[in-house]
């Protein structure tokens, strides 16, 4: 509707100043022409509101010119409220300023967009945690949040998985990104993106130097390439196996990042289905035995004798079932 973009170029004008035409246009998605009426229709209505031409122009409001209305719809206030508990604002300490701004928000809105905002804070709730995650380990995130903003080059002492000495890099950071209650630093080491797990860096310092970043390549563009890489990764070996339908919900929701496709019966009345997993290594398959006679692997042979070999052990840890019951006393 011609109102919302009327109101969508004033927000814009009041927050980033002289803007070209030819932006708005493809932001609203119309014409530039259509932009230059908009900005009429602006004028008339009494906004000040100008043209700059050139080649450095654009089209700005007069200096100190601001207007209290926000713009906001019903469902725009409340997509403001729902907000995630024990996340990325406590992590960051700013659950204070989120509660204070939030506030004002809600003093902002018109009257009667204010019942459905308070509505949906109470109602809604977002906990990015995922189930049977463990604990998290402690991280100081605001001190490195405060390292990434000083737009220098990071000295980071880090630890890599599965050794116990911290090694000593010097990366460009691009940013901070919060993915499952797990925070990562996103930083190009020697001009090559990298992911650095945030409870991994022992020590996190901005060095002298300003940071240097590839031209044009923003946080969102690092992170997809970086999240594509270990989505995507091959497997190395891929294990087919069959599954129990009483347990294929869990099993899909443990292992989707494997599947190589939907697990899928032998007959409509069958209660095993069968399906494909790409995995690093035939080692991976004893994290299997978690489903005990619920699943079977089927090949490749290897990866049968280390499930065999493992559930052997776990027999013989807890005894012969089959011998005389444990002494009681």
């Amino acid at each position: 509707m011609k109102s919302d973009r009327l109101l969508s170029i004033l927000l814009l004008l009041q927050t980033r100043g002289l803007i070209p035409a030819t932006e708005l246009a493809e932001r609203l998605d119309v014409s530039v022409r259509t932009i230059y009426r908009d900005i009429e229709a602006l004028s008339a209505s009494g906004v000040p509101v100008y043209a700059e031409r050139g080649r450095h122009g654009g089209i700005a409001l007069l200096p100190g010119f601001r207007t209290d209305v926000t713009g906001l719809t019903t469902d725009e206030a409340r997509a403001l409220f729902v907000l995630a508990a024990r996340g990325a604002h406590a992590a960051l300490g700013l659950d204070a300023a989120l509660g204070s701004a939030l506030r004002k928000v809600m003093a902002a809105l018109p009257a009667p967009h204010r019942p459905a905002a308070e509505l949906t804070s109470r109602r809604i709730l977002v906990d990015p945690v995922r189930w049977m995650s463990g604990p998290q380990a402690t991280v100081d995130v605001a001190e490195l949040h405060d390292a990434v903003f000083a737009d220098r080059r990071l000295r980071l002492r880090y630890r890599h998985s599965g050794t116990d000495t911290a090694r000593t890099y010097v990366v460009d950071p691009y940013g901070l990104v919060v993915k499952a209650g797990v925070w990562y630093l996103v930083a190009d080491r020697d001009g090559t993106p990298q992911l650095f797990r945030a409870d991994r860096i022992r020590q996190a310092t901005a060095t002298d130097d300003p940071v240097v970043r590839r031209p044009g390549v923003e946080l969102t563009d690092v992170w997809e390439g970086l999240r594509r890489q270990v989505e995507e990764r091959p497997g190395g070996v891929r294990l087919r196996i069959r599954v129990h339908r009483s347990r294929l919900d869990l099993f899909v929701r443990l292992h989707a990042g494997v599947l190589t496709g939907e697990p899928h019966p032998d007959s409509d009345e069958g209660e095993w289905l069968f399906a494909e997993l790409a995995v690093p290594s035939v080692e991976w398959a004893r994290s299997l035995l978690a489903f005990g006679p619920n699943l079977e692997v089927l090949s490749p042979p290897e990866a049968r004798t280390v499930v065999a070999r493992h559930a052997a052990a776990v027999t013989r840890l807890y005894g012969d079932p089959s011998g005389p019951p444990a002494d009681s006393r």
